[in-house]
């Protein structure tokens, strides 16, 4: 995980680009819902040490904030995935030039409601799992009952990351029932004993359980040192190098002391 972020800092070296920038004293923030709770414990903080600065922050998912990226309608998108090339021609056409900052680390827990015995899975089940392969839990272990799967829908960068590191890229199978963001995935599967979701380490809660995978635990520990085997870093990206206000809010994010304080305490692994 740390090479990644070694990579980005490089990337972000490469090259200062001109930024498409919100009136002075207004931030503009959009996109995931797993960096939400780091956007806003940050602005939170940064509004309280800066009152004369209003950042506004709205979720709607990874893709929601880099399409907003492109079209000029946000200063900071929030991603749980790193930009796609066809974003990036896009947003370029705009005259826009996206500039990612890796502002956390997180990994991707399966979570199942506290009543199920399961406390275990392999990567391969998860796969079966959601491919519909297996569709009872006795299956894997648990209860003679039905499964009941909870994905994400296709603007999710959550999504795009399990679709790539739990799915091996296949596809979800019809019949799973799609949330539009971690919220809405636990509170799903904590009022059906019967379903498995996925949420960001940040959103894990006494009202689901989350399951080790190939016996490992989705913590701090095993996201930053890549055991835990759906990890992730997590981005804010601007429309080139940000300026001003939008700068100086990145630099908050960032400082081990200040903004990475926050993110620890949203539940995410900080980047230092």
């Amino acid at each position: 995980m740390k090479m990644k972020g070694t990579a980005i800092v490089a990337c972000l070296a490469a090259g200062v680009f001109a930024a498409n920038m919100a009136w002075a004293g207004n931030i503009v923030i959009k996109g995931s819902t797993t960096v939400l709770p780091i956007a806003q414990k940050t602005a939170e903080a940064y509004m309280k040490q800066n009152p004369d600065i209003k950042i506004s922050i709205s979720g709607g998912g990874s893709g929601e904030g880099i399409k907003a990226l492109v079209d000029g309608s946000t200063d900071i998108a929030d991603s749980s995935r790193f930009i796609k090339q066809k974003e990036v021609d896009l947003a370029v056409k705009n005259g826009i030039y996206p500039v990612p900052f890796a502002v956390a680390y997180d990994c991707i827990v399966p979570v199942v409601h506290p009543t199920n015995t399961v406390v275990n899975i392999t990567l391969a089940q998860l796969k079966d799992v959601y491919t519909g392969k297996i569709k009872n839990w006795k299956e894997i272990g648990g209860p003679d009952r039905p499964v009941v799967v909870i994905s994400r829908d296709t603007s999710s960068g959550t999504y795009e990351v399990w679709h790539e590191k739990a799915l091996k890229k296949e596809r979800v199978f019809a019949g799973a029932l799609l949330q539009a963001s971690n919220g809405a995935v636990c509170q799903a599967v904590a009022k059906n004993p019967n379903a498995i979701g996925y949420i960001g380490l940040g959103y894990v809660n006494k009202d689901v359980k989350a399951l080790t995978v190939d016996r490992v635990e989705g913590s701090k520990t095993t996201t930053l040192n890549g055991t835990f085997p759906i990890s992730r870093p997590l981005f804010m990206f601007t429309p080139g190098w940000p300026k001003g206000d939008v700068l100086n809010f990145i630099n908050f994010v960032l400082n081990p002391t200040k903004g990475q304080k926050h993110v620890e305490e949203s539940g995410y692994v900080p980047l230092f």
